[in-house]
Parts: C-alpha cells; structure tokens; sequence
C-alpha cells in the first residue's frame, strides 16, 4: 500500500481536517500539517470516508475525568477515542483525549522514546475510527502489528 500526500486527486479527502490542541500540558507534537494529513489517509485508506478528527493532549487528571464521567470508567488510559459520527454519514466526526502523562510513562516502561510512542497513541486512535477493537488478545496483537506498519510507513512519509 501507498501513502500519498493528501494534495492526491484520487484519495479524497480534499475536506478532511485533523488537529492537534494541547490542554493543560504541552505535547511536543512537531509537524502537526503533515501527520494530520497522514492520519486523514490513514482513516480514508479503511474506511473510504473523509473525516474531522480533533485530538487533544492533556493531563492524568483530565482524561481521567472524561473516562468517568462518559465512559464510568474510575482507571486512568492514555487515550480516550470518541467516535461522534452518524453511522449513516459519509464523514467521520471525532474528538480524541491521550493524556501525555501516560504517553510517557509508557514510553519509558516499554523502553521507547516519548515522540514514537506518541506516535503510537495517535495512531491507535485513528484506528479505532477505523473500525479495529482491541479488547480481545487477538485483536490487541492485530492492532500492535498495525500501528508498527503504520508507524513504519510515517517515517518514509513526505
């Protein structure tokens, strides 16, 4: 498969927008045009639909405080991916929360350095847009083996 740059006639996606807001924190996020256009072809590659993703980076606290009180969850996550699309539309509408705070303890847990597992968060979440789960084992080794690919295709990425 082929990652092209967004400004390709032939992917469509001439309306989709990605974002990236920090909130309460700073991320660190550089080149924020080009991966915005990675994961808008990204999520058009599985899904053949345009999309407006918003992620925003922020601390424990906040993304702990959006997983109870939309998902009554009391555990702190690194990312929260909520899919506010009508499954009728042609556009994928979605707001995405990874708390930085555990992007890096992470990073440091599985001995990566933090911009790559950042990386990783990102794209874990335009999956999940994508239609992949991660709840069972299998799934969990599915998604592992996608966000590598995907990882490995941004770095050639122009």
């Amino acid at each position: 498969m082929k990652v092209t740059n967004s400004s390709n006639k032939d992917s469509n996606i001439e309306n989709s927008t990605c974002s990236f807001t920090d909130k309460e924190i700073v991320s660190g996020l550089k080149q924020k045009r080009k991966l915005g256009r990675f994961i808008s072809e990204l999520i058009f590659h599985y899904t053949k639909k345009e999309s407006q993703v918003a992620y925003i980076f922020s601390t424990d606290k906040f993304v702990l405080s959006i997983n109870q009180a939309y998902l009554q969850h009391d555990t702190y996550t690194d990312i929260i991916t909520f899919d506010l699309s009508d499954k009728k539309s042609s556009l994928i509408l979605s707001d995405i929360f990874i708390s930085i705070e555990r992007v890096k303890e992470n990073a440091e847990t599985f001995n990566k350095k933090y911009p790559e597992e950042l990386l990783r968060v990102i794209i874990h979440g335009a999956l999940h847009l994508s239609g992949y789960k991660d709840k069972s084992k299998s799934q969990k080794a599915a998604m592992r083996s996608l966000e590598d690919w995907w990882i490995e295709k941004y770095a050639s990425y122009l």
